[in-house]
Parts: structure tokens; sequence; C-alpha cells
């Protein structure tokens, strides 16, 4: 695939002509830097040739600064708009691999990439699933796989017949273009939970996961649908996994053109996480690790964080170092455990060779709040979790209670005497 195709450079200087940006930053994940220079010339190329075919309408139209960031301070998958302010950007492109959290102070267009597929292997192992037994199919997918969805949605549809009717959704992607107001628009709806309390759904039959959206006909359920991944085994994936453990899950592997229906290490993640969260109850120091500066209602959640873990009558540290490592962890000594406040598909830290583990926030919630049972339900996105049930401080208990990594009754330790 060519590369003004590749990197759609002809809807990104539109997006740039027409909201008239003088500076953009232009981020892009160490695997595609090699393709910056090419990427940033075909741009200029580009936009020298909207300018002057739009030269009679707009003769003082300044020439656009064009700036490549790279080595991103937090996860790659997020927008940098930290490292964007440097250079004073009004916007941000954004190549690659992304989780498509909101942003607060910068609009963003994503470049998502096209990853080369085999559409007739892929409606083939579709259709092993969907059509034998009638089984309601969810359609998810690799954001580097969007370009390929519907021409795999008219190839199945050819397949069926006029006759067959297979239960199949799609999912879609919910934006390209991103603006602040509407990302913090987008994040307070998601905060919002359905009659049902289900996590992750901005309505009553809409779901929304790691920037895809999808809605369910009136009475089905997640429950009732095989979900039929299409991509890599990546942060992505696992966050559907971890998300929809209660779904039978497939995966596509469209550079294999193989499927994948062994998911038994993914699913042994759960039972890691459980231990963590059996772990962090019995913790008297907590360290809240900062993975995000740009993601909306990161300060929100930080916040919630310190209410619970006073309340829970443990003492709290704010931790701001970048992309966290066993060895910049290993300068907090004290800290019993931490929890990592990130975009969701940063914030699983395979914690084995840090000193103290490393938790999400929805894991310190259950882990923090008396008599919170774990339901099997899993959260990884944390505007999910924000005012999504109240957070009581100072609300201990008189009773001891159970360890079961000692193996008996503890009192928590309460440092600032909020008993008394």
């Amino acid at each position: 695939m060519d590369l003004e195709s590749n990197y759609e450079i002809g809807p990104t200087a539109e997006f740039i002509q027409s909201n008239k940006f003088t500076r953009v930053a232009l981020q892009f994940p160490d695997e595609l830097l090699k393709d910056a220079v090419r990427v940033v010339s075909a741009l200029r190329a580009k936009l020298r040739t909207l300018r002057e075919s739009n030269a009679e309408q707009n003769d003082d139209a300044p020439e656009v600064g064009l700036f490549v960031m790279a080595d991103t301070a937090y996860g790659s998958c997020c927008v940098d708009e930290v490292g964007a302010s440097h250079v004073d950007a009004d916007a941000v492109v954004h190549y690659g691999h992304t989780c498509l959290s909101p942003t607060t102070t910068l609009p963003a267009f994503f470049v998502f990439g096209k990853t080369p597929i085999s559409v007739p292997d892929c409606v083939k192992n579709l259709s092993h699933y969907a059509l034998p037994n009638g089984r309601r199919v969810l359609v998810l997918f690799g954001l580097d796989y969007a370009h390929s969805i519907e021409n795999i949605r008219e190839k199945f549809a050819e397949v069926c017949g006029a006759e067959s009717k297979p239960e199949v959704q799609y999912a879609n992607v919910i934006c390209s273009v991103m603006n602040p107001s509407k990302g913090r628009k987008v994040s307070n709806e998601v905060q919002g939970t359905s009659d049902n309390n289900s996590f992750g759904t901005v309505s009553a039959n809409t779901y929304s996961i790691g920037g895809l959206v999808w809605k369910l006909p009136e009475g089905h359920k997640m429950d009732d649908y095989l979900l039929f991944w299409i991509g890599s085994n990546n942060s992505a994936f696992a966050n559907i996994v971890l998300t929809y453990n209660g779904c039978e899950i497939v995966r596509y592997d469209a550079l294999e053109c193989s499927m994948v229906t062994d998911l038994s290490q993914q699913r042994k993640i759960l039972k890691r996480r459980y231990y963590l969260m059996e772990k962090a109850k019995d913790a008297n120091i907590v360290g809240i690790l900062v993975g995000t500066l740009g993601v909306a209602g990161y300060l929100n959640m930080i916040h919630q964080m310190k209410v619970l873990i006073t309340g829970a009558g443990k003492k709290v540290y704010t931790l701001v170092m970048g992309r966290p490592n066993p060895a910049k962890l290993a300068n907090f000594p004290e800290c019993d455990i931490f929890i990592y406040v990130s975009c969701a598909q940063t914030a699983l830290l395979d914690s084995k060779e840090y000193l103290a583990p490393v938790i999400t926030p929805f894991e310190a919630m259950l882990a923090f709040n008396r008599g919170c049972q774990w339901t099997g339900e899993y959260v990884m996105e944390f505007r999910d979790l924000i005012n999504s049930s109240p957070v009581e401080s100072r609300n201990f208990s008189e009773e001891a209670r159970f360890s079961f990594l000692q193996g008996g009754y503890v009192e928590d330790f309460d440092p600032q005497g909020l008993r008394s």
C-alpha cells in the first residue's frame, strides 16, 4: 500500500488547511518513525498545493509548521499533548495504534494505518462461526483494519445470500477527528451507566470500548454474542478479553490468516489481577502513579483515588515519573502498592519484576471499599469509574478484616487517626 494512502496525506492536509492550523505536531510511534521524513515531505507538498489552489481567496495564508514528535513521555497510544505544547502546537496528528482516549486541550486527527488483510479468508472464517448454527456474532477489530470492514461486510452478505440472514453485528470507529470539547462530552457520556449498571455502556444498548462503538438490538445482551476479533494479540485485544470475559471470543490473525481460539493465557490474567486485589487490601502506604497528562478526566480520577485511599485509613502519595519501570519504583520502597492511572490500553502492567504490585483504579475500588465483592465484571477505562459509585471517606469498620494472604484477621492501618 502506497504512502499517500496508508498515511492519509490528503485527508490530513484537508484537516489542517480547513481549520487554518499553523503549527501542527505529528506524533509517530517508534515503529513508524522510519517513515516520518517521507510523510512530512508528502504532507508539505499537499499543503502547498492546497494553498496555491486557494491563493485567490486567502493570499496571506501562512506556511504551516510541521513538528515530528517521538519518544512520548507515556504510552504512544495516547495523544501527547504535553509534548505538543512544547512547540506551541495548534493540533496533533496521531499516527498508528491508538486508544482514542479523549483529549483535554488540543484537537487531534488520527491516522490508524491500513494493515493488509485477506478479505476472502476472513469472510470464510467468519462464516464458519456465524452460518452453521445461526450464532449471534459481533465483529470487533483493531483500528488498523477499519479500512477493510465495509468490504468484509459486503462480501459476507454475498456469501450468505438473500435467504440467509445471520445475526452478525459490526462495530464502528467512534471518530477519526477529536476536539477537546467533544472529547469531554464523550467522556461524560461514557461515565454514565445503563439501567443495568453495565460499565462501558453509553446508553441502554450502545457499547463503546477502545475507539469502537456498536449498538445491539433491543433485548440482546453482550453475553449472547460470540466476539469475532480481527487483529493482533495486542493491548486492545487484552482490553476486550478482560472487559467481556463472560463472552466466547475468537481471534482472526490477519497477518497469519489463521484463527486463534485458545485464549487461556489471556484469561489467566484475571486470576493474577484478583491476587493483586487481595494483596492491595493488606497495603498500608499506597502510591498513585500518574500515567497520563492528557486523557480527559485523569485529575478527577486521581482525586477520587485519594479520597478512597484515605477513607480506607491508608497513607497516599502521588507520583509523576513518566513511564514506570522497576528501577524508578524501587526508589519508593515505602509504598506497599501502586495504583496506575492511565488509559485502558496501558493500565495493565506486568509487575512481577517490581518490588510492589501495580494495580488499576478499578482494582483499587474493589480492594479499598469494605464489603465490595468482585462479580467477575472488569473495567479498564477509568472514565467509566468516575462517579460510578459513591466513595465515602472515613467509612471505617471496627471489625477486623480477614486477609487471605496472611491467613488471619487484621485491622486496617489508620495513619492519620481518622477513626477518632
